[in-house]
């Protein structure tokens, strides 16, 4: 089977377009504070844009259809291409001047992972940090996914670009069609994002600081303007963006459903009630411990508890507190954590409850096998029979996401790195969670992080923001086969 190589450059072209207008949006920003970046982003927003508009232009005139196989090279190669033009503001404003370090906070940004190599974040332009911010509300739903709401006005069908971006378990379709499904996901996403930037100006923030936490919360990247993150302000800030972090870790159609008023319908879903009670047993048993052995007030306690659980669970990487200084029990408890992720159909990233909940019910039900071997019994998933193909997708992920995670560390370590910092690094890039362990725990950055491991830990967060298939399907001889 032959690639569509022109549909596969027109669309890439649409994305670096669509690249530029965002980083053209960093220039109000630039312009009202008045600090450098200035002529940096103008230039970075229209290199983008002249190179997607030449790429889109030379390609468009090509047959319209798109397969499967064209989804998986165009979703990863999208997130490259993306990246890499991403470097530019840094590059062009010489706030990040090596290349590799500016490539890791970039693809950082977009996969929603939240590593940063930053040392003085505060000191950055206005603009640059806004550009930041943006890069993860960007991938925070998919740059594919929004260019899947814009490629039906080219004569384009965009169901395997969505497959592409989430892989594994079928996407619910909120409309028949999947544009609709799209746009719908992107105005509950704005909706949200705007209602909390309107709620942490109420509480303090000013207009700046709110944008771009908003920004960041909703895309579960942690992304902050300030060095020390949300440790920076108050109880009232840190329960709003507690808040609409778990919102952000929950299925976008179970919040459509709650904007419809169908809130049954959430409640009968068995994802969200794992979600739901795991949040709040694990941070019961935290802020109990933290209270009980660290002395900490009551009130701060399980505030601390609730925002770090609900950050690492949502894998969005915020941090209000040093989880690592607690106690050894909370350390493990915390790295545990990172292998959840948050719910299929948001934008956390992780392996993903759902997963989770149908490895336990397909291990307890081969207990039942072993009993009555001839017996059907299929695993059920809100009352309904899951197909054995969604089953063996999961337990392949799984297998491949720990094989992934011991090899990584194992590569991690040769590249000069100990072992705490090794597993911390891989299981918060693979994650996408932003905070690990070892030297790059809470109060610390990836800027000590040798270049090779750098550049490996980019791809870990390549490999975990399209959860694994979508890439390493591209390492495979079968793919560029062309039967």
């Amino acid at each position: 089977m032959r690639f569509n190589f022109k549909i596969i450059g027109n669309i890439l072209g649409l994305l670096v377009i669509i690249n530029g207008v965002f980083i053209l949006l960093c220039l109000p920003v630039s312009i009202y504070y008045k600090e450098g970046g200035l002529m940096p982003i103008l230039t970075s927003g229209i290199v983008s844009l002249l190179t997607g508009l030449l790429l889109w232009f030379t390609t468009r005139k090509t047959e319209r259809e798109l397969r499967k196989r064209d989804g998986y090279l165009i979703v990863t190669l999208g997130w490259l291409i993306m990246s890499l033009f991403g470097t530019l503001p840094y590059l062009l404003s010489g706030t990040i001047p090596s290349f590799t370090d500016a490539f890791f906070e970039t693809i950082s940004g977009f996969t929603t992972t939240g590593a940063s190599i930053l040392n003085d974040i505060e000191s950055l332009p206005k603009g640059i940090l806004f550009w930041r911010s943006l890069t993860q509300w960007i991938g925070g739903m998919g740059i594919i996914v929004l260019a899947v709401a814009i490629l039906p006005l080219l004569g384009i069908g965009g169901m395997q670009l969505f497959i592409a971006e989430a892989p594994g378990l079928k996407p619910d379709k909120l409309q028949p069609r999947i544009a609709q499904t799209a746009k719908r996901l992107w105005l509950i996403y704005f909706a949200l994002t705007l209602a909390e930037f309107v709620l942490l100006k109420i509480a303090g923030m000013n207009y700046f600081d709110a944008i771009n936490h908003a920004l960041t919360t909703m895309a579960t990247g942690g992304f902050s303007t300030k060095q020390e993150s949300m440790a920076f302000y108050g109880p009232s800030i840190q329960y709003i963006v507690i808040a609409f972090m778990f919102l952000a870790g929950t299925n976008f159609t179970l919040t459509y459903f709650g904007f419809k008023g169908n809130f049954k319908k959430i409640w009968q879903n068995e994802e969200f009630r794992v979600y739901l009670i795991l949040v709040l047993l694990l941070s019961f048993i935290i802020g109990s411990v933290i209270y009980l052995v660290a002395g900490s007030p009551l009130e701060q306690a399980f505030r601390d508890a609730l925002f770090q659980v609900i950050s690492i669970v949502t894998t969005t990487g915020f941090v209000s507190a040093d989880y690592t200084s607690w106690v050894p029990f909370l350390t493990i408890l915390f790295f545990m954590m990172m292998f959840l992720g948050g719910s299929a159909g948001s934008t956390a990233g992780g392996v993903k409850i759902v997963r989770h909940v149908l490895l336990l019910k397909n291990g307890i039900l081969e207990l039942k096998r072993q009993i009555h071997p001839a017996a059907v019994i299929p695993v059920r998933l809100n009352k309904r029979a899951v197909s054995q193909d969604i089953t063996f997708n999961v337990l392949a992920f799984i297998m491949i996401y720990l094989t992934v995670t011991v090899v990584s560390t194992v590569v991690m370590g040769m590249l000069g790195n100990d072992f705490l910092t090794s597993l911390g690094s891989v299981a918060t890039s693979l994650g996408n969670i932003g905070p690990g362990i070892g030297s790059v725990g809470p109060l610390d950055n990836f800027s000590a992080i040798p270049s090779g491991g750098k550049w490996f830990l980019s791809f870990l967060m390549l490999l975990g923001r399209l959860e694994l298939f979508t890439v390493l399907i591209l390492f495979t001889p079968y793919f560029w086969n062309r039967s």
